[in-house]
């Protein structure tokens, strides 16, 4: 048995038997996120960590483990639970005994609320466009009346919950839009929001998606129509405020307390730097190689690096 960089002080486990203890569990059931797993495992190999990952098909194995006391964990990363709610079991084993989370599951749903994020973000201090919050259908069916005209003739229509453009609105003009769009999560808040335009600069959109890792910063051009990453060169970063994109993404990453999530900047045409896409969690991790708008293959690997440089940092 090893229990060196484990804390088992705040552990409900009694110790009778031989334990099995794994530097990372990696949970997933997304068969995109295969190549990340390999990927992941050399790197753990490399750093001569031990690393289990858990599909459905071995997950009930792993939960027996758990229940004879035979196995512990001293990061759990949960990319299942948040579409295949059996993983939440497993989520609430690595609780019963202290484990580190990456993405805390608390955090991340908390983060999750786009209405909860934007009041949180601009009262630290964040831009973002301007968005009047609408309360859900099955609150108040009926609203009042909307001076949609802050937010212009044409603007975006969000649900406060789901990802990947899940029931949001690109071009909506009328408050009509509006109420057709809250019957479609007639339980979510709505954000109603004025639609940025980017400053072009050398013929290309001034949009970029930034994924924090860990601390660090991956960025990328990003093609908000097509979902094309193009990571940013030597030359691109004089174009903009490097700065500036960095201490955002720092207080973003403060607010929301996630360790690996990206989010979407546009320098405006008036000069402001606009959050307009706040926390994405979790994170698409398909390789550019083999899906066109996967994550530029670099950036995978230095995400798969700082999770192993995460998870050799001596325990608190």
């Amino acid at each position: 048995m090893i229990f060196s960089r484990f804390n088992l002080e705040n552990s409900n486990f009694n110790f009778d038997y031989p334990v099995n203890i794994y530097d990372l569990c990696f949970a997933w059931n997304w068969e995109h996120d295969r190549d990340f797993v390999q990927i992941l495992a050399k790197h753990c190999r490399d750093a001569g960590l031990r690393l289990l990952t858990v599909t459905s098909q071995n997950l009930e194995e792993v939960l027996a483990a758990f229940e004879r006391r035979t196995i512990l964990f001293r990061v759990f990363w949960d990319r299942a639970s948040d579409n295949d709610e059996i993983f939440t079991r497993l989520q609430a084993c690595c609780h019963s005994c202290a484990t580190v989370f990456i993405n805390p599951p608390e955090k991340a749903r908390r983060a999750w609320n786009k209405a909860t994020m934007h009041l949180e973000l601009i009262t630290a201090g964040v831009q973002t466009p301007y968005t009047i919050l609408i309360d859900p259908y099955t609150v108040r069916p009926e609203l009042d009346y909307i001076d949609l005209t802050v937010i212009g003739s044409e603007f975006i229509i969000k649900p406060a919950h789901g990802g990947g453009g899940e029931g949001v609105v690109h071009n909506a003009n009328s408050l009509q839009c509006v109420h057709a769009a809250r019957q479609e999560h007639p339980n979510d808040f709505y954000l109603l929001q004025a639609r940025i335009q980017p400053v072009y600069l050398h013929n290309r959109p001034a949009w970029l998606r930034i994924i924090s890792c860990f601390g660090q910063h991956l960025m990328s051009w990003w093609n908000p129509s097509t979902h094309i990453y193009q990571p940013l060169s030597e030359e691109d970063t004089t174009l903009i405020d490097c700065g500036k994109i960095h201490r955002i993404i720092d207080t973003i990453a403060r607010v929301c307390g996630l360790d690996l999530f990206s989010s979407e900047i546009v320098l405006s045409e008036d000069g402001r730097y606009v959050v307009v896409d706040y926390i994405n969690d979790p994170i698409d991790l398909r390789l550019q190689s083999k899906a066109s708008d996967g994550v530029p293959d670099i950036y995978v690997e230095q995400i798969a690096a700082a999770v192993v440089a995460f998870l050799k940092r001596p325990a608190k």
